[in-house]
């Protein structure tokens, strides 16, 4: 699709790659930008209409969809990173990442598809990480979570096929924000991410991979887990 002209609305737009995303959204002339954020004050950005939007609100994701009823871009970048580790962290802060992570993004997605629909189908873009199919230590809940959104991503693009709207997933490694400001890791520019994405969105591709280290770890879903791991496994 052409950004051109479109209307937008991202969600986590406040912050990060969400406002990295609606910068360039506006540099590619979107018509209208939707900026969604849990705290509307904490977008900074002039030019777009700033929605208040947890996407763990089921109330809160309708009114949004009532109030952006022209979207035909959809890009699910909220998200949410506990560091809790499976076995003993809290399991209500567990629940919370799963429900921003999978449950926002199928919200969104329920609640937005008849608006794409009636749009002339338009495009859903879902933020994913290569976490989801390479889990380090440190990140084992945020990894299930987005193993999870990548299956998400794929049933939703079956499922919106018909009605015309294309599901775009953007695999991606460490990206250089705020989240990530702690982790000694190789980091992508932001920049750079959200341009591949975009064009990726403008291409028609069902799957952005946006860095090297992700195509690595793309390249290696077919070995054994034993050879994906290594060290980080015991002998």
């Amino acid at each position: 699709m052409e950004i051109a002209g479109s209307t937008a609305l991202v969600t986590g737009a406040n912050r990060g790659i969400g406002a990295e995303f609606v910068r360039q959204l506006k540099e590619r002339g979107a018509r209208r930008i939707y900026a969604a954020a849990r705290r509307p004050g904490s977008v900074t950005i002039d030019g777009v209409e700033v929605l208040t939007l947890d996407v763990t609100d089921e109330a809160q994701v309708h009114a949004a969809a009532r109030t952006a009823a022209d979207v035909d871009l959809l890009i699910n970048n909220a998200g949410a990173s506990s560091g809790q580790p499976l076995l003993t962290g809290d399991l209500a802060a567990i629940r919370h990442e799963m429900e921003v992570n999978l449950f926002g993004p199928l919200t969104m997605a329920r609640a937005f598809a008849p608006v794409l629909a009636a749009n002339g189908g338009g495009t859903m873009l879902n933020v994913l990480s290569a976490a989801g199919w390479f889990v380090v230590p440190g990140a084992t809940t945020y990894g299930m979570t987005k193993a999870a959104a990548w299956n998400l991503t794929d049933g939703l693009r079956l499922e919106l096929a018909g009605q015309g709207t294309r599901v775009v997933g953007l695999q991606m490694a460490a990206v250089d924000t705020d989240m990530t400001k702690d982790l000694a890791v190789e980091k992508s520019a932001a920049d750079v991410v959200v341009s591949r994405a975009l064009d990726g969105v403008e291409s028609g591709a069902s799957e952005v991979v946006a860095d090297r280290l992700t195509a690595e770890v793309k390249a290696g879903l077919g070995l054994d887990p034993a050879e994906r791991y290594g060290a980080l496994l015991p002998a």
